[in-house]
């Protein structure tokens, strides 16, 4: 029942602003034609559990095929997706309801026996409430609102469970994420464009990538591809090792099995054992939009607070850059434009943290600087030189508004110093919203050029725009805003700013450079 490779169930919304519902192998004909502006169902949390499902999909289905060009005919694809299960010629696993237990359904793996649907005793009458654990308990977004949902909303919240949630408390979790509160982020290139430019994009380089995975991890070339078309009662013995299984895999980390009545529902069994046994690799098992740390032995895990200029710049130096986040050859001979896009859902103890996305414009001469370790270092480089120069004026800045906090005094208690972080947070949001430009500036100018470029990004005399200006202005609003005995305001200004002036001229911890 609602098998997605033949009955049309995912919502699409077509760039010309049309709205239709296809099949799966419909919609990768119009995702490769790049005529897909959105799938209305889908939540922002989703996105990336729903692009790299049909990106993993896609490279597995054309590999097996032995096709270097996706197909542009809809029973092209179906043919090739459908080959993934050869096991299975009534379609199961690609059905979203199949009452057998012992067979598998769409991203719900088959029971050992029929017996084993006594253990599946929650049921889930909505597809929020089936959503990923820590979006289902009234913390981010509210537990059971959806109604009954279309088949999509069914869709979206099972690959989004399935292949992004942790294991918090008794729930098992995915592979692709350190520890127990991890997060399985993205961080990639992606072309400018619609959706489809992105997803035909991450398929071509996944196929290219395929063997150095086999090369990397112990993968196996016949490994298991899509978990959920395994036997699986959530015990410790059924575990899977990373050399059971095939570059890009698809995984699965819950008991979940949907039924039909008047309306779709789930039911859920507790697994009492990870579906993969990958703890000790801590996230590391080649995820293509995953950065990894190799001095730390560990893939990122965002935290609260998102993509800030701080943490991108810091990933583009510290990190080994995931295979999506380089550019093949082919690509850096190319004129156009790409983003870098970053998303990432953080989980906490029990709920949500937030999600976080960031679409950050890369102009061509810096994108073929992916791909290139010598030129991807030279960018984190003068990335990382940049953020400790806004650290350098923060430090003066935070210095400076406590001094004026504290009425002028030498002595400058905690409580100053407290009422001085929000302001030179402030100059975080400024350096933010252009920090990339800027970068972008200085990295695409000529060599003799980049310390100009450099100075006029931190002080600006033309239009007051460079970074020590903006800390300056943040002063003096400190100073107009902040309470003060009013007898002593005006030597509380004037110490102030002496302090910020001086020591942003000062040789050891400012920029005399700048001050002629």
């Amino acid at each position: 029942m609602f098998n997605i490779l033949t009955e049309p169930v995912i919502g699409v919304k077509h760039n010309n602003g049309a709205f239709g519902r296809l099949t799966l192998s419909q919609l990768y004909t119009v995702l490769m034609a790049d005529t897909v502006a959105a799938f209305p169902a889908l939540r922002p949390h989703q996105r990336h559990a729903w692009h790299a499902f049909l990106v993993q999909l896609g490279a597995m289905a054309m590999h097996k095929a032995g096709l270097t060009e996706p197909p542009t005919d809809a029973d092209e694809w179906q043919r090739i997706v459908r080959a993934l299960t050869p096991d299975f010629p009534d379609d199961e696993p690609w059905q979203l309801v199949v009452d057998d237990i012992t067979k598998p359904a769409f991203m719900q793996p088959p029971a050992s026996s029929a017996e084993r649907e006594k253990d599946y005793k929650s049921i889930i009458s909505t597809p929020d409430e089936l959503d990923m654990l820590v979006t289902a308990k009234n913390h981010d977004l509210k537990a059971s609102v959806g109604a009954q949902g279309d088949v999509d909303d069914w869709i979206f919240a099972l690959i989004t469970l399935q292949t992004m949630d942790g294991n918090p408390g008794r729930n098992p979790g995915i592979a692709r994420m350190n520890g127990a509160y991890g997060n399985r982020p993205a961080f990639s290139l992606a072309p400018l464009g619609d959706v489809g430019a992105h997803v035909k994009r991450d398929i071509t380089l996944l196929l290219e990538h395929r063997p150095a995975l086999i090369r990397e991890y112990p993968m196996t070339e016949n490994g298991v591809g899509l978990l959920w078309t395994q036997k699986w009662d959530g015990t410790r013995v059924e575990a899977l090792t990373l050399d059971k299984l095939a570059p890009l895999f698809i995984e699965i980390c819950r008991l979940i099995r949907l039924r039909k009545d008047n309306d779709i529902y789930a039911i859920k069994a507790m697994a009492k054992y990870t579906r993969i046994e990958a703890k000790a690799l801590k996230g590391i098992v080649g995820d293509p939009w995953t950065p990894v740390n190799r001095k730390e032995n560990k893939s990122l895990t965002l935290g609260l607070g998102g993509f800030t200029y701080k943490r991108i710049a810091e990933y583009l130096m510290d990190w080994e850059h995931p295979a999506l986040l380089k550019q093949p050859r082919y690509e850096r001979r190319s004129s156009d434009d790409m983003t870098l896009v970053a998303r990432a859902m953080v989980r906490g103890m029990g709920k949500s943290e937030g999600y976080y996305e960031r679409i950050v414009p890369i102009r061509p001469n810096t994108a073929k600087a992916f791909g290139m370790a010598e030129s991807t270092q030279e960018l984190g480089r003068i990335a990382k030189a940049r953020v400790d120069d806004v650290g350098k004026v923060q430090r003066i800045l935070r210095h400076a508004v406590s001094v004026f906090a504290a009425g002028g005094e030498d002595s400058i208690s905690d409580e100053a110093r407290s009422r001085a972080n929000p302001w030179a947070n402030r100059l975080d949001d400024i350096v933010d919203a252009t920090f990339f430009d800027d970068l972008q500036d200085e990295f695409e100018a000529d060599e003799s050029e980049r310390q100009a470029i450099r100075d006029k990004w931190l002080l600006n005399n033309e239009d007051d725009n460079g970074v020590i200006n903006h800390a300056r202005k943040i002063l003096h609003d400190a100073a107009d805003s902040l309470p003060c005995n009013e007898m002593r305001r005006y030597k509380a200004r004037t110490r102030a700013e002496g302090v910020f002036e001086g020591r942003i001229r000062n040789a050891r911890d400012g920029f005399p450079d700048l001050f002629p």
